[in-house]
């Protein structure tokens, strides 16, 4: 199934790209999101790979399916065609294709594909792993070159936290302040998409604290690549104090998926034990 999914992913990142190199033109759903023909062909690309598999598809592009149909689903794929729309407009690279896949509420499998970068993070029950320059080859030759990932584990000084550019409020403030507190020194780095997720994966940041709206086809298969390295997607709780937010913790639970409602509850992506 995952040989699938990074195929699709694969091919979907191609499609972009080809898009990416010319104009386009931007159009904006009723929520005043924005959307390209790039959305739109990943999409198709993906929905019809993923066709070949029993389980459904649930896509940022496809997110009419009513709840009512989805609580049946025990197993399904859940995908962004093209996660960080603004920033492909802007064009600065820092967009994927995310597809999850999901069992009982939980992302067992993830593949996240960074076109620009023609860099590939997997994960599942068989771990995490980041793949680079993966255009013209097959699904074994990337895997077989791939890199193990892992979370830091250990707190690194100064402490590295991802802090997203677009929505850094003050509730993050207070986040940060309380980490500065317990850790002294914090280097915020910023970046785009699900890539965040993903840098607490490969350890190149401790913490990521989203305290702002994100949708569950945003986070899901960079939370599974997570999972597999090692680390967490925690509820944000605000009585939790920020060093609260460690990989053994029991305080507060796991961000969970097939919702009624998509909308993610605020989090904190930590690999920090």
């Amino acid at each position: 199934m995952i040989e699938t999914a990074i195929q699709a992913a694969l091919k979907a990142g191609q499609a972009i790209l080809e898009i990416y190199a010319k104009d386009f033109e931007v159009e904006f759903k009723a929520d005043e999101s924005p959307l390209t023909s790039a959305d739109k062909a990943a999409h198709h690309i993906i929905v019809e790979a993923l066709a070949s598999t029993p389980y459904p598809v649930l896509s940022e592009e496809s997110a009419e399916v009513g709840f009512e149909e989805r609580c049946g689903w025990t197993k399904y794929w859940l995908v962004d065609p093209l996660d960080g729309t603004k920033e492909f407009i802007k064009k600065n690279g820092e967009f994927t294709v995310n597809i999850a896949l999901i069992e009982d509420g939980v992302p067992v499998a993830g593949v996240v594909y960074v076109p620009v970068k023609d860099t590939l993070y997997v994960g599942s029950g068989k771990g995490a792993q980041k793949a680079t320059e993966c255009a013209g080859k097959s699904v074994e030759e990337i895997l077989a070159t791939a890199a193990v990932c892992s979370v830091s584990g250990q707190a690194q000084t100064p402490l590295r936290v991802v802090a997203s550019k677009s929505h850094c409020n003050d509730e993050t403030r207070r986040f940060i302040a309380e980490l500065e507190a317990e850790f002294g020194a914090v280097d915020l780095v910023s970046s785009g998409s699900s890539l965040k997720l993903c840098m607490v994966a490969e350890g190149s940041a401790d913490l990521y604290p989203r305290i702002a709206p994100t949708m569950e086809w945003d986070t899901a298969a960079a939370h599974a690549v997570v999972a597999a390295a090692g680390g967490r997607v925690l509820q944000y709780d605000e009585t939790v104090a920020a060093v609260g937010y460690r990989t053994g913790t029991d305080a507060v639970a796991d961000v969970a998926y097939n919702k009624e409602n998509l909308l993610n509850p605020y989090f904190v992506v930590t690999g920090l034990r």
